[in-house]
């Protein structure tokens, strides 16, 4: 009982921690998520390999201000954007209106407490999102994505996928990083400091390498998981929901 009580605790925590740090960044992130070339190939590929098509209802799980959800809805019946911050969700509507697209809703809610009748969507999607939880949250996110999903449905999830070093993809990739912030000097330097304290403490960004997604994906029952890498940190992961007994692994190099 002490340790559910102490779980819940750490979840509440984490929820209150995110919310009022993206209600605090929403302007700065809806002005640069646009020109970030990384993040706009991420988003390219999670609607490729999601194939939204006309008639569909879709699910943005954590939608931001909407960089992926408004690509998306001109293409299916019905986008539902969800994000923890009424900020982000308030600039996700307010460009929804100024781009003309009106088969949108958006939904200021924790991913945790986000209830979505059984077999109701035909894709959820997320992108550069879900590394902010702890880990056992994002096999829950997924346990749930999954259910939600009717049979065929897709869940596919764009993120920074790279693990503390264990593999040679980690370490390239960490390395990759770090050379790139001691070219940019003083400045640089303070941001090794920085984002090195949060990976080494997991306190805002979590990341888990692409296999460990993968594995998430099996354990929720998914089918034919793909896994891509996009950019140097990021990658996308695709499954789908079969009646069956197969799990298919594929890795694409693309």
């Amino acid at each position: 009982m002490n340790e559910k009580r102490s779980t819940a605790g750490t979840q509440r925590a984490n929820i209150s921690r995110q919310r009022r740090f993206w209600n605090e960044r929403a302007q700065s992130w809806d002005h640069g998520a646009g020109d970030n070339p990384g993040l706009v190939k991420v988003v390219e590929r999670v609607i490729a390999e999601a194939a939204p098509s006309a008639g569909m209802t879709v699910i943005d799980i954590g939608c931001g201000s909407g960089q992926l959800a408004l690509r998306v809805a001109p293409l299916v019946d019905r986008v539902i954007g969800v994000d923890i911050s009424v900020a982000m969700i308030d600039l996700f509507l307010k460009n929804a209106r100024a781009a003309g697209i009106t088969n949108v809703e958006g939904v200021a809610m924790a991913l945790e407490h986000l209830e979505i009748e059984e077999s109701s969507i035909d894709i959820v999607i997320s992108n550069y999102v879900l590394h902010h939880l702890r880990d056992r949250d994002k096999q829950e996110a997924v346990m749930r994505a999954a259910k939600w999903l009717k049979p065929g449905g897709r869940l596919v999830v764009g993120d920074m996928m790279f693990g503390r070093g264990g593999d040679a993809r980690d370490r390239e990739i960490i390395s990759s990083k770090v050379a790139l912030m001691i070219k940019k000097g003083p400045a640089g330097w303070w941001r090794i400091a920085k984002n090195a304290s949060r990976y080494l403490l997991r306190f805002q960004e979590r990341p888990v390498s692409t296999g460990t997604w993968v594995e998430m994906f099996k354990t929720a029952g998914l089918h034919e998981v793909v896994a891509i890498p996009v950019v140097n940190e990021a990658s996308v992961v695709r499954g789908t929901k079969l009646r069956g007994d197969l799990n298919v692994i594929t890795t694409d190099h693309a």
